[in-house]
């Protein structure tokens, strides 16, 4: 997505356009405070109360997977943290956040355009469930419940994507570190079957109250559009 969000960029647009689209990626003076804490935050408090409801019901919860061998090796934490940013967040959010994104809502919804992108997305990370070794492949399996959840996760989620940027005067920055934040911790804890049922859920309500306090047409709260 980087790679064709950078060779558009260059092709068919203007020198301000693509000194703004890889100055949104470093910009962090965009994102205010507040919308730090939403994009640091979401996923732990999101994971955290699913894993709550699975405890109250009998379940196990939430478990460390890869926290338990970064503690007993510190010093991959900070290599790991660097890849986990590199392999998924920066290559891909230029592209899906930082350019596809803003040329669909200059057309539709913030909702819609917001939807596209989460089925494109979705099916981007398609062909990791073929090939050996990668965690889609290994540990979540194609067709299974847990397929279904990551599939769908990043559908709707990307709702929340649009919401962030758009509320961010367009940063891509803070798309890669909410992707960044998502992919982390799914990593560092693993929910019980259930808890991934009740993320999944959780997931959908934020969505919901989103798009019901912000509006479906910018996600702005009435705001005049970002474009």
């Amino acid at each position: 997505p980087l790679a064709v969000a950078a060779g558009l960029t260059h092709l068919r647009h203007d020198r301000p356009f693509r000194r703004d689209f890889w100055r949104r990626i470093i910009d962090f003076r965009r994102i205010r405070f507040g919308w730090y804490a939403v994009i640091f935050l979401y996923a732990p408090v999101k994971s955290g109360l699913a894993a709550l409801i699975d405890v109250l019901l009998g379940g196990r919860g939430i478990e460390p997977e890869a926290l338990t061998r970064l503690m007993e090796q510190p010093s991959l934490i900070v290599p790991t943290l660097v890849f986990w940013l590199l392999f998924g967040p920066v290559p891909e959010e230029p592209g899906w956040r930082g350019y596809a994104l803003d040329g669909l809502q200059a057309r539709r919804s913030a909702l819609s355009a917001s939807l596209i992108v989460g089925v494109a997305w979705s099916v981007w990370h398609l062909p990791l469930f073929f090939i050996e070794g990668t965690w889609q492949a290994n540990e979540v399996g194609l067709g299974t419940q847990r397929f279904w959840l990551y599939m769908l996760t990043m559908v709707i989620e990307a709702i929340l994507y649009t919401w962030i940027y758009n509320n961010t005067d367009r940063s891509t920055l803070s798309a890669i570190l909410f992707h960044f934040m998502g992919n982390a911790f799914g990593e560092l804890f693993a929910l019980s079957e259930w808890a991934e049922v009740y993320n999944f859920i959780v997931a959908i309500i934020a969505v919901v109250l989103v798009v019901i306090i912000w509006g479906p047409r910018t996600l702005t709260g009435g705001k005049k559009g970002i474009l």
